[in-house]
């Protein structure tokens, strides 16, 4: 009998399980899919001379996150790549704002758009030099993060008090109107938010793209060499070495509870799984209390907020092989591992707009991934291995393009939405087209029955909107990973601090579990200690 049961092999039931070997217990985990990792996983299904991310593709979090540091993961196997750049948005005139690894770079370039926006820039960045490593540490720290918040308080207090709390919380697109002349700077912020569900209207987005744009400058937006999967693959034989053990092809169906404590899972061959300490549960929030534990477990006011709780913007992808690089107008762009495109912030507003009125956009912002950019071992030298992905309605109640699409994604449908998608890329890179060797579409549904935590292809495990984020995710509560139910922990996106490659919901069911059972080791050791000798 394993002293901890984790649901799912995904990053964040990796890292728990990792933790939890650490100390002493033994650990299995179930993995519904045929292969470990969620949506860390790489292949050569576009074609077999390329390397292809499936899901995730970069790693600014994992970079920054002191849990993965912790595990030392290089001693694996594991070697990160960066592109030349980090990030690039190209305008329709072949100007590009780039986000670069050092912050003067990126400020002067800003300059050249604007004079005095790489001063507005270089003073986001004394906010982060201040205020970021607490925002950092606050962020991978079990709910509340005591010592990071008041050292972070008094950061706030030195950096200009509330006066930095409101910019933070700033809609991006009036923070970029308060900081910069020209659209440049407000372009890397809010393409950076809108990684989440956070369109450029929404409270807090600022904040968010300033956040994920300093982490940029500071740690890059690294990939794994060789592919998203080395990543996993370095979890799974740490955690191997440590005596855990991932069986995959093996979907939970029920976490077992009696007398108000989770004492194993049920699988969906009906073999029951006895864990004598802790079952972690890396799935959505959805699923934990919709389906693995039945309803008389769970009080009624949890089942009534789980009502509430709102998925992010569901994902179309798109993966290509290219015969070549890709012919952007905009040179800088070219050098750049991340690239967005969209038509300036009020492109970016339609977009969202289209998206809260269930409308497919017909005019989608792209996140373009360059993956030989970052890692020349992932496509022959002189091609590109590539992708695309951009967000859509969870529910679709119609097409604001012309092709009529109803996100039933059958036949045609998913072709038409890809060709659209080209044809923005075109726009920004004539010629884009005339290189592709091979294509894979990857749809919502399709998400969803690769990984099921991707619900409707949402990737973040439940919206990153400020009322589902601290004390509100997933539901309004301590924001802590422990459950109504004994012995049971949530480890996944759903739980604090949320979506993104960095295992702090892992780390923080794992540092839970071994909290309840801390007082038992003490009590051993005291014990002992009192034996007359």
């Amino acid at each position: 009998m394993p002293d901890a049961v984790v649901i799912g092999a995904g990053p964040n039931g990796l890292v728990a399980a990792n933790l939890l070997a650490d100390a002493g217990w033994s650990v299995e985990v179930f993995e519904a899919q045929p292969e470990p990792g969620g949506a860390v996983r790489s292949d050569r299904g576009v074609h077999p001379d390329y390397v292809s991310d499936v899901f995730s593709a970069f790693y600014p979090l994992a970079a920054a996150s002191p849990v993965i540091a912790s595990l030392c993961l290089d001693r694996e196997g594991l070697v990160w790549s960066h592109a030349p750049r980090v990030l690039a948005h190209p305008l329709a005139d072949g100007r590009c704002a780039v986000l670069d690894r050092v912050p003067h770079d990126t400020a002067a370039g800003l300059d050249e758009f604007g004079p005095g926006d790489g001063d507005a820039w270089t003073g986001l960045c004394k906010i982060w030099d201040r205020l970021g490593p607490d925002i950092v540490r606050g962020l991978f720290t079990p709910f509340p993060p005591l010592v990071p918040a008041a050292r972070l308080l008094d950061g706030v207090r030195r950096t200009g008090g509330l006066a930095t709390v409101r910019r933070l919380l700033l809609p991006v697109r009036r923070l970029a109107e308060e900081e910069f002349r020209a659209e440049a700077g407000g372009l890397l912020l809010a393409g950076n938010a809108l990684h989440a569900d956070l369109p450029p209207e929404a409270a807090g987005s600022g904040g968010y793209g300033w956040l994920m744009s300093m982490l940029g400058q500071h740690h890059g937006f690294p990939v794994p060499a060789g592919g998203a999967g080395e990543l996993t693959a370095a979890l799974v034989r740490r955690l191997e070495r440590r005596g855990g053990a991932v069986h995959c092809d093996a979907p939970i169906t029920e976490v077992v509870v009696r007398a108000g404590r989770a004492v194993g899972v049920r699988t969906a061959a009906g073999e029951g799984v006895p864990a004598r300490r802790a079952v972690l549960a890396d799935v959505s929030a959805p699923a934990l209390y919709g389906s693995l534990v039945g309803e008389e477990h769970l009080p009624g006011s949890a089942l009534r907020d789980l009502r509430r709780f709102q998925w992010d913007f569901a994902t179309f992808k798109v993966d290509w092989a290219l015969d070549s690089r890709v012919p952007w107008t905009a040179p800088q762009a070219a050098t750049a591992g991340t690239v967005h495109l969209a038509d300036g912030m009020d492109g970016l507003t339609a977009y969202a707009a289209r998206i809260a009125t269930g409308l497919v956009p017909e005019n989608p912002f792209l996140i373009f991934g360059q993956m030989t950019a970052a890692d020349a071992t992932r496509s022959p030298a002189g091609t590109e291995s590539a992708w695309a992905y951009t967000h859509l309605p969870q529910k679709i109640k119609g097409d604001a393009g012309e092709q009529g699409l109803t996100g039933r994604w059958e036949g045609s449908e998913s072709e038409a939405m890809a060709d659209r998608m080209e044809e923005v890329v075109e726009r920004y890179a004539p010629g884009f087209r005339a290189r592709v060797l091979g294509r894979r579409i990857l749809t919502p549904p399709t998400m969803e029955a690769m990984d099921a935590n991707l619900r409707g292809g949402a990737l973040n495990g439940g919206t990153a909107a400020l009322h589902q984020q601290l004390v509100f995710r997933p539901v309004p509560s301590n924001g802590r990973p422990e459950t109504p139910v004994k012995g049971l922990f949530l480890a996944s996106a759903s739980a604090h601090p949320g979506g993104g490659v960095h295992g702090a919901p892992g780390a923080n069911a794992a540092r839970a579990a071994l909290r309840r059972h801390l007082p038992t080791v003490l009590t051993v050791r005291r014990r002992r200690l009192q034996r007359p000798t």
